[in-house]
């Protein structure tokens, strides 16, 4: 590559306002053609090296503001790690998204008029690639837009044919050492997707019910879900609770409806006798402080089964309807109807003392927004127990670093109180369960638990990726999947590599409304990023999502930040195009200035990368913006009209190519452009693998 890529005669010809659409596509193109993304196209000796994974969105996929801060701060660390002179690696792909392909193709084949069933599972699949094909590189075509420095090269998808061997490798070797198993507990099951589905995939919407005071006996119960009552097993209260007391381990007579009076008569009381448990998980102050307990259709009331012993009776069929143990005047009801058909039975029977409105959550597929059932059902599991002592032992013995540190608690706490990993899912469209005779696949967070591992070309450990790279440096997300991904890629890497998949772990903020609510597409309240670069371009973007990223509170995201970044972006512009004026088309760049503004860029410097260090975004993108705009154009340039002399210009130049090295990583499309427009930088390559000040 030439000294000099730009071919630019003259830099005080440049428009008086900067153009980020005349500018940034220009701009990726020639980051593109540079070939510098990949870490051994990058020039001079480089024995340091940083390494790093994008969170591979789901195929199905458009690019949110979750996505644009995720990643921006990520591209921002590298770009400044590039420009350190590390060696830098960061590893783009995609997720396959099991439910939520598998939905989208099965709604188009609705459309034609045909399901997957009708084409089978070989024609199904065939389908499934084709759309693949068709969709599935969208998201990364948007990234482009966001700016980011990815290895493209490297591009991985989780349904890669080397990483479905990785998938498989990890199955066999959890099975070989008896930590898979087979085994019957309640699960969030989505009627209309046919499948258990992991509790990422559930919603919790606020919803207007009801809560009904059931007469049990000498108590009055509160629940939300009546119907649920037919499949009863015990009674539960607080251990401590002194109005229950008496009632431990007694085994009551009650009344309750006949289910099996046909539905076509007047509902009829039958008698049945019900024991009284005491167990911790029951909440003395909700409602009257003694719980129905339904063990096959509550995770909570399973847990409580499973610690009295107690027998499960599943009620609701996995098409969301009643089923014979219902008995005959409800089986076939859909839940609804049956909750209003019971309510109405015990109501007739006197069994009813009250009903309130009642305003709770509850849980709905993310994928096709219809209400979860809580079910007892068959499924894979892998044992936790070993798994979450290495994953604990890797943060306390430092060999993984959280920042911000308040969530080295939550990690703690959840692996203190793991469950066995539900890792089966009743779907066509991912990683087969390897075993003979299986028809389900593998949990997407199953396969995308290797990650950092499978994109390096493990299993092959002697794999030259795998070898150089890991393991890698750092990986960030936002908190919602710490749980599900992050710890899942922790003990995945020590299990089965003997070393964490990556040193630094940042939890970043969550991105909501202007107004504090959760950003939502179906809800109305989502913003689309691309429509913002349009209207402000990539860096006002990425710059304004920065300046609020501190680690420590959400960002209530307006636009008046992006209208911020973007007069900043045209400001800097403007820095330059005085500069250039003011050094004129014969200034040779002299010595580096040993003078009072020298000097307090220098400590700007120094400020700027202990923070991107520290992941202290938000303090080093405003300390940037205070200094380039305060103390820069406000007061030293100001001081300068009047002055032609050579430690001026100097100066000048100093201060405007050492702030572009420093807001490059944060906007890094206006940097580029004005650092290609500099005429005196007779020496100079790509602003990308300029040296950083400091």
């Amino acid at each position: 590559m030439s000294t000099d890529p730009f071919d630019k005669a003259s830099g005080q010809d440049w428009p008086t306002a900067y153009n980020p659409k005349e500018t940034e596509d220009k701009i990726y193109q020639l980051w593109m053609k540079s070939g510098f993304f990949t870490p051994e196209n990058l020039p001079g000796d480089r024995p340091k090296k940083f390494i790093t994974c994008i969170a591979p969105p789901n195929i199905t996929g458009e690019l949110h503001m979750g996505h644009a801060l995720e990643n921006t701060l990520q591209d921002i660390i590298v770009r400044m790690k590039r420009m350190q002179g590390y060696k830098t690696l960061w590893i783009p792909g995609t997720d396959h998204a099991g439910i939520g392909a598998q939905n989208a193709v099965e709604k188009q084949l609705a459309k034609e008029g045909t399901s997957r069933h009708k084409l089978g599972r070989e024609k199904f699949m065939e389908r499934m690639w084709e759309w693949r094909e068709k969709y599935g590189h969208a998201i990364l075509e948007q990234f482009k837009k966001l700016g980011l420095s990815v290895d493209w090269t490297r591009t991985k998808f989780t349904m890669d044919l080397d990483y479905q061997k990785a998938v498989e490798k990890v199955f066999h070797h959890y099975h070989e050492k008896g930590w898979i198993y087979k085994g019957e507990r309640v699960v969030n099951w989505c009627v209309r997707c046919a499948t258990a589905i992991s509790d990422l995939e559930v919603n919790y919407v606020p919803e207007k019910g009801k809560l009904y005071y059931i007469k049990y006996g000498p108590f009055a119960l509160a629940t939300t879900r009546p119907e649920t009552k037919l499949g009863d097993t015990a009674l539960a209260v607080h251990p401590d609770d002194s109005r229950y007391k008496k009632y431990l381990d007694q085994y009551l007579e009650i009344e309750t409806t006949d289910n099996e009076t046909p539905a076509d008569q007047p509902a009829q009381i039958k008698k049945i006798k019900i024991r009284v448990v005491a167990d911790y998980s029951v909440d003395p102050n909700f409602g009257t402080g003694i719980i129905k307990v339904t063990p096959a259709h509550d995770m909570t009331d399973f847990e409580i089964g499973q610690r009295h012993d107690l027998p499960s009776v599943q009620i609701i069929d996995e098409r969301g309807r009643m089923n014979e143990n219902a008995g005959s005047r409800y089986q076939g009801l859909k839940v609804a109807e049956a909750r209003e058909k019971i309510t109405a039975d015990l109501s007739d029977l006197g069994l009813i003392e009250k009903i309130e409105d009642y305003e709770h959550n509850i849980g709905r597929c993310d994928r096709c927004n219809s209400d979860i059932e809580p079910l007892l059902s068959k499924q894979w599991f892998l044992k936790m127990k070993d798994l979450a002592k290495l994953a604990m032992k890797a943060i306390e013995e430092k060999q993984v670093r959280i920042t911000p540190e308040r969530w080295i608690g939550p990690y703690k706490t959840w692996l203190e109180n793991i469950r066995d990993w539900n890792i089966s899912r009743q779907l066509w469209w991912g990683h087969k369960i390897p075993l003979e005779g299986e028809e389900d696949i593998l949990d997407t967070w199953f396969s995308s638990a290797i990650w950092p591992l499978a994109t390096l070309g493990w299993p092959d450990m002697k794999n030259k990726d795998f070898q150089e790279y890991y393991p890698t440096d750092f990986i960030t997300s936002d908190r919602g999947i710490l749980f599900l991904w992050q710890v899942r890629m922790i003990f995945s890497g020590v299990e089965l590599t003997s070393q964490a998949p990556f040193k630094d772990m940042y939890i970043h903020a969550t991105v909501l409304t202007k107004d504090g609510k959760r950003m939502s597409k179906s809800l109305g309240t989502g913003v689309n990023p691309l429509e913002l670069i349009e209207k402000y371009g990539t860096d006002a973007l990425r710059f304004g999502l920065a300046t609020q990223a501190t680690g420590l509170q959400d960002i209530r995201f307006g636009e008046d930040l992006l209208v911020m970044g973007k007069k900043f972006a045209n400001k800097l512009w403007n820095i330059a195009r005085y500069t250039q004026l003011k050094l004129g088309e014969d200034y040779q760049l002299g010595n580096t200035p040993k003078n009072e503004m020298a000097g307090k860029i220098e400590e700007v410097a120094k400020h700027i990368t202990s923070q991107i260090e520290g992941y202290n975004f938000a303090e080093a993108a405003n300390h940037l913006y205070k200094f380039i705009w305060h103390e820069l154009a406000d007061k030293y340039i100001e001081e300068t009209k009047d002055k032609d002399d050579q430690e001026t210009k100097d100066t000048l130049a100093y201060l405007l190519v050492t702030s572009l090295k420093l807001l490059h990583p944060f906007m890094p499309f206006v940097t580029e452009e004005i650092y290609s427009r500099l005429p005196w930088l007779k020496e100079k390559n790509l602003l990308m693998i300029e040296k950083w000040p400091v």
